[in-house]
């Protein structure tokens, strides 16, 4: 399921030292979820950091995330995910949780979003290898995850060796990223997710732009035979 196209705009006019800067992507992708069944998972970070409005702004966002891809499956928001397609939950903090395992039913796959709830620290390496345990691997369905996360790894063991694992069993691994309390490295979500960097990581400093996101990146796995626009906003790397 990855890009297989992606023009890039930087909007450079009056970035201020320590700012951001809006880039506008125009991404391609194949193939049509709706004649290739798949896989997706979504981890969800509900590390203590996410606690009140970032959490509130993630599960929406999720919703919506899981919303696109049921129309898209079979051309209606019916509560079902359709065409051979599921979506699995995984939630983490310093554990991970399979809050669901692969399944089609759109109402569970909400419920498990609407209840999580957030605390304690950031385990990255569980949450991959909990979410590589929910997919089949004699299944003929491709295979996609995506991480949303508002921080850095710590707790657990260096998350980079589970992500290049799962990317070598054929998983398509995107990455969202929300700049929260605890900072984020987008160098290190680069490294996770697949390539190219640019049409498989998104990172916004704004909690409000997490639905937007979400809905972007679904609607770019679900419907690849269009070009979408999908504009982000990244913090400029420090020196």
């Amino acid at each position: 399921m990855g890009i297989t196209n992606s023009n890039k705009q930087i909007d450079t006019t009056a970035i201020q030292c320590q700012g951001t800067f809006k880039v506008t992507l125009a991404l391609a992708a194949a193939p049509d979820i709706s004649s290739n069944p798949t896989d997706i998972v979504l981890i969800l970070d509900r590390s203590g950091s996410m606690a009140g409005s970032p959490l509130e702004n993630m599960k929406i966002g999720a919703d919506t995330f899981i919303d696109i891809i049921d129309e898209s499956t079979d051309s209606s928001q019916d509560g079902t995910i359709g065409s051979g397609s599921r979506i699995g939950i995984v939630s983490f903090a310093e554990t991970a949780t399979a809050d669901t395992q692969l399944i089609t039913s759109v109402a569970d796959l909400k419920t498990a979003v609407d209840g999580i709830t957030a605390g304690g620290s950031t385990n990255h390496a569980d949450a991959f290898e909990t979410a590589m345990g929910l997919f089949d691997p004699l299944s003929s369905n491709a295979k996609v995850m995506v991480m949303f996360t508002d921080g850095k790894t710590t707790a657990g063991p260096p998350p980079s060796p589970v992500a290049a694992a799962a990317r070598a069993m054929g998983i398509v691994i995107y990455c969202i990223g929300l700049i929260g309390s605890d900072g984020i490295d987008v160098a290190v979500l680069n490294d996770w997710a697949t390539d190219p960097d640019a049409s498989h990581v998104a990172v916004t400093p704004d909690e409000q732009d997490l639905e937007q996101l979400f809905a972007d990146l679904a609607a770019n796995i679900s419907k690849p035979g269009a070009t979408a626009n999908s504009s982000r906003l990244v913090r400029p790397f420090q020196n």
